[in-house]
């Protein structure tokens, strides 16, 4: 068992985002220079270190969905906006949930736009591990425009999940815009389903966004459930 799950299931928890990531790097999972901080100071060192822009993170085994607790500052320019953001987070979540037991606050690197896609798992009573593709944002909220394979799957099956979504063509490049790395974006998909795989202990996962640029992929936020 990783040591990052079995410390989590010890302490009776899922993974946060960091041990997350400490997770997927052991897989050749690419992941964002993150850094947790205890303290504003800490924060102040963290960003300084990563460069600014920065996003911050509420870290906390009570709060799974950081955003709908406020607990989520993005495009930090400096170290007068941490500052103003890293009470506004601590602020936000101690009204959203008075009780939350919080780690710290995560300091991750702004990534740069591109095409956001989604990637998630989940178990399947009759099935097991199913794996989960689609474009992010409004294409998966509301078109719910995914696909899906039961683990585990080839690059073939891969590149499938890819090229049969309907919003592929955005992947392929569409009114001048350069195509991004569908290669890239399907080995990820098999490096995700090698975890899977390894780690029957993990219920669920989800990736989003995981931005695909015309080089590289790279997971901006991910969610590990045990």
């Amino acid at each position: 068992m990783h040591k990052v799950i079995s410390a989590a299931k010890t302490a009776g928890r899922h993974l946060y985002e960091h041990e997350a990531w400490a997770l997927f790097g052991d897989y050749g999972i690419p992941a964002p220079n993150c850094c947790l901080a205890k303290s504003e100071a800490e924060a102040l060192d963290a960003a300084q270190a990563i460069g600014y822009p920065v996003v911050l993170k509420i870290v906390s085994p009570d709060i799974l969905h950081k955003s709908d607790a406020g607990g989520v500052k993005v495009n930090i320019a400096g170290p007068d906006s941490l500052t103003a953001a890293y009470a506004a987070i601590l602020t936000n979540v101690k009204a959203y949930d008075p009780a939350a037991r919080i780690e710290g606050i995560l300091v991750c690197q702004m990534l740069k736009p591109g095409v956001e896609t989604i990637i998630g798992m989940t178990r399947d009573a009759s099935f097991g591990p199913a794996l989960m593709f689609g474009l992010g944002g409004i294409f998966v909220e509301v078109l719910k425009d995914v696909s899906f394979r039961v683990l585990p799957i080839s690059k073939a099956d891969a590149l499938a999940m890819i090229g049969e979504i309907k919003g592929y063509p955005l992947l392929q490049g569409i009114r001048g815009k350069e195509p991004q790395d569908v290669e890239a974006l399907a080995g990820l998909l098999l490096k995700v389903g090698d975890m899977i795989r390894d780690n029957p202990e993990i219920k669920e996962l989800d990736i989003n966004p995981c931005f695909v640029y015309s080089q590289g992929v790279l997971p901006a936020d991910a969610r590990v459930m045990l």
